[in-house]
């Protein structure tokens, strides 16, 4: 009877890498019983050796700590095993290449795992509490952007959503009492945005013309754009959250204003 095949993986951090990488080479050899196992966030390794001495298995690993992986190699080799390296030759080339040596530090993966479900997540956010659908989102938002409707609070959400920011948005009308929430969160939490009322104008006829209505609408006429102005402006005065022109500003540039404005917050200790 044939002896098991064994393969160890060993890695300093998940162990994720190796583990699909050892995976993917199995699947040119069918019909091998072959058995994995994945050791993680690995401090000590003279078991494993220890292990793979006995069952004369292999030793795969992504180990960057300098004295571990010098161990592992040195003590691989006392003992006759086959450890493979699946790391250092891609980041030495790298470092050849590109005349920049490593990090070498573990678990920074997972680390770029965490901001992209932070970045999912607040995309989720901006999604649920997009233009006042749910007040509850104002408490719990990173951000709280206000403003007539077309000054952009949705795509700024958004945008800002893919910076890891939790951002809700509140349409203000006249016709509409806004949230008791508004007064409440502080008010470096809450950005207004304004926009003059020619460029709203414009902006506002050309999204009828889109939807196949007349641009005479209410919606695009001048008076009615200069009461929701001037019914903002004043919200925005009563809670004194700071001001924003998106005028002639493309979504992008607004956002590293907010962000700029954000970051001197942060650093004032506001934030």
């Amino acid at each position: 009877m044939n002896k098991r095949k064994i393969v160890y993986i060993v890695s300093d951090s998940v162990g994720e890498t190796a583990e699909l990488m050892v995976k993917a080479v199995l699947t040119q050899f069918s019909g091998e019983d072959i058995e994995i196992q994945n050791t993680s966030y690995v401090e000590n390794i003279d078991n494993i050796i220890a292990e793979a001495r006995c069952n004369e298995a292999i030793i795969a690993y992504t180990i960057v700590i300098p004295p571990l992986k010098q161990y592992l190699d040195q003590t691989a080799q006392e003992e006759e095993i086959v450890a493979i390296d699946l790391m250092t030759p891609l980041m030495s080339a790298f470092s050849q290449t590109f005349n920049k040596e490593p990090n070498l530090q573990p678990r920074l993966t997972r680390k770029l795992d965490d901001n992209y479900f932070r970045r999912v997540e607040a995309v989720e956010f901006a999604v649920k509490y997009d233009d006042g659908q749910d007040f509850r989102g104002i408490k719990r938002a990173d951000l709280v952007l206000i403003g007539v409707s077309r000054t952009s609070k949705t795509p700024l959400s958004m945008y800002l959503a893919h910076k890891s920011l939790k951002v809700a948005n509140i349409p203000l009308v006249p016709e509409v009492t806004p949230p008791d929430e508004l007064f409440t969160i502080p008010k470096n939490k809450c950005i207004g945005l304004v926009i003059t009322p020619d460029r709203l104008n414009e902006i506002r006829k050309e999204r009828l013309k889109n939807l196949g209505l007349a641009s005479q609408a209410n919606y695009a006429n001048v008076d009615r754009i200069l009461e929701e102005l001037d019914y903002a402006e004043k919200i925005m005065k009563r809670i004194g959250c700071p001001i924003v022109n998106v005028s002639g500003k493309a979504v992008e540039e607004t956002a590293e204003v907010i962000l700029s404005m954000l970051k001197k917050d942060k650093m004032k200790g506001y934030v």
